[in-house]
């Protein structure tokens, strides 16, 4: 078995837990949605992102040769302007930063020769150049807002339960997968009514940062005559409080960063994230101190200092998720054979 095996593998006693923590993240995400979203992302996530890269850093983050995570950086930061200085000339090129991160994750994944990986990334870095925030939507949705949302805390979170499953060939695994599923139908399916009085001032600048994953949703589902790009972007804030398409997505919302966050610190014993030096332990828990300190003082504050952590690490784990992709195909295949 190989490092990436033994890394994402699983036993009973974890798929239970994580199947408890699903039933747990559903409840508050059906109670408290809006409170429960701000919680996570600014308590559980920054000590998630020191956490995984800490834990990447020790495993080459899944790479043939660790210096290309310096690309990750770069573009991370090119990124990460925007959210300081929103005039700034580069921020036109937010999708080009992150489609050339995520095509360059597939370039080295086959190719290991510098010199031509990084001839290809930079035609990628030059096509995606003519890319434009306001004229591409597909790219907007998919590339510059669901892929380091929802489809890296949803999505991703799903094909790792579902690879874990079949590398151990566990029957646990199959029902804590079922269990996730089912617990994100119920959202839909299962809509008691709430209160359509407006959250606190706190909780409302908080969701201003980050309702355009609501919005986009709301758009991509078609829910609430959300039915274009540009009535997506003019959605009313208040709406996102008190429309009920819109407490269905926020309570889908909440439910997949609070438990994308609790799956990964409920699998401390099996990949060890914790077996660090004292001194790195000890700086990862000053720096989320801090972290959660900053949001606690301002969640303006706290998110822009934060967001260019946020985006490394969904950077960074961009080569592990195509080794999960490649795992499943891989197991499946096995099982034609057999």
């Amino acid at each position: 078995m190989n490092l990436f095996s033994k890394t994402l593998s699983s036993d009973n006693a974890v798929n239970y837990t994580n199947i408890a923590l699903m039933l747990i993240s559903t409840i508050l995400a059906f109670c408290l949605p809006f409170q429960l979203f701000i919680f996570s992302y600014a308590v559980l996530g920054p000590l998630h992102y020191l956490t995984e890269i800490s834990w990447l850093d020790k495993r080459s983050f899944f790479t043939h040769k660790k210096h290309d995570v310096w690309l990750y950086v770069l573009m991370a930061v090119l990124l990460s302007v925007q959210v300081v200085d929103a005039k700034s000339v580069v921020n036109q090129f937010a999708l080009t930063y992150i489609v050339t991160a995520f095509f360059f994750t597939i370039i080295i994944f086959f190719i290991k020769n510098n010199v031509v990986k990084y001839f290809l990334t930079v035609i990628v870095f030059l096509i995606s150049s003519q890319l434009r925030n306001n004229s591409n939507e597909f790219f907007v949705v998919w590339f510059l807002i669901m892929l380091p949302t929802i489809i890296h805390v949803f999505v991703f979170t799903g094909l790792f339960i579902l690879f874990g499953a079949l590398k151990n060939k566990s029957s646990s695994g199959i029902i804590s997968l079922l269990v996730f599923v089912l617990c994100t139908c119920s959202f839909p399916v299962f809509t008691p009514s709430l209160s359509t009085q407006m959250p606190g001032e706190y909780i409302q600048k908080a969701m201003n940062l980050l309702s355009v994953i609501n919005r986009t949703l709301l758009y991509i589902f078609q829910m609430d005559g959300v039915d274009s790009f540009n009535t997506m972007i003019k959605y009313p804030a208040e709406s996102v409080f008190t429309h009920p398409a819109a407490i269905v997505v926020a309570r889908f919302v909440a439910f997949a960063y609070t438990y994308h966050y609790l799956n990964w610190f409920s699998k401390t014993r099996v990949i060890k994230w914790h077996e660090v030096s004292k001194q790195r332990l000890f700086l990862i828990s000053v720096l989320w101190i801090v972290s959660v300190g900053l949001y606690y003082w301002d969640y303006t504050i706290g998110f822009k200092v934060l967001f260019l952590l946020s985006m490394l690490h969904v950077f960074m784990e961009f080569p592990l998720n195509l080794q999960t992709i490649k795992g499943i195909g891989t197991e499946i295949g096995r099982k034609f054979k057999t």
